[in-house]
């Protein structure tokens, strides 16, 4: 089985790839690990990354996509991976085509978990951190006991600046806009499944894996 998996920051993205990854024996394979792999085993694509990574600039497609067919070729690859952070753009998608089709495969689905902007506000502006320990709750769904306090140290709680309102709104729309293209693409191929991320995470994962097995949902 080879999967692509996508959804907006707060969509419980992350939470879906483990569960996913333990039913169906498939490699997790995320754009960071990818390159960290690369670069700490200093193959020659991974030392290209670095020059980049080291300048914080974006590494180019050319090496990114030599970085995923390496990883796709790997043993533990040959019966099914999940991509998460890959394809983000329709030209990688085209080359992830080729790769596959070079590797005598085909991508079977793209799950995407999906779950209303609004929403994804409310998730990512409701986080809270403890200054003293980095316990984390969220005022909506794992708060503590005591408003601004932390249950295991007492310490005070506070909020990451890049996850007030604006900062959050900003990054969703970017995101929206730039992953619009890829979407369509998939859709027209018919590997595009949406999946109701709004849902409790256990009928979230029933819905994934009846997409996965080919069932009605």
């Amino acid at each position: 089985m080879n999967i692509v998996l996508m959804g907006l920051p707060g969509a419980g993205k992350g939470t879906q790839a483990e569960r996913i990854k333990a039913e169906f024996g498939i490699p997790h394979i995320s754009t960071g690990d990818m390159f960290r792999a690369a670069v700490k085993q200093q193959t020659p694509l991974g030392q290209e990354a670095q020059k980049y990574l080291d300048r914080g600039d974006l590494v180019p497609d050319e090496v990114t996509n030599g970085i995923v067919r390496e990883r796709l070729s790997q043993d533990d690859c040959a019966h099914g991976f999940m991509l998460d952070g890959f394809p983000r753009t329709v030209p990688q998608a085209e080359s992830l085509d080729e790769m596959l089709s070079e590797l005598s495969r085909e991508l079977d689905k793209v799950i995407v978990i999906e779950v209303a902007r609004e929403r994804l506000i409310e998730r990512l502006t409701g986080r809270r951190i403890c200054k003293n320990c980095g316990a984390t709750y969220h005022v909506t769904f794992n708060p503590p006991r005591e408003a601004g306090v932390c249950d295991q140290c007492g310490g005070t709680l506070y909020q990451r600046s890049d996850d007030n309102e604006a900062t959050v709104a900003n990054r969703l729309d970017v995101n929206i806009k730039q992953s619009a293209p890829l979407l369509n693409y998939y859709k027209q191929r018919n590997k595009l499944v949406t999946i109701d991320g709004e849902q409790a995470i256990d009928k979230v994962f029933i819905d994934v894996k009846a997409a996965l097995r080919g069932q009605s949902r």
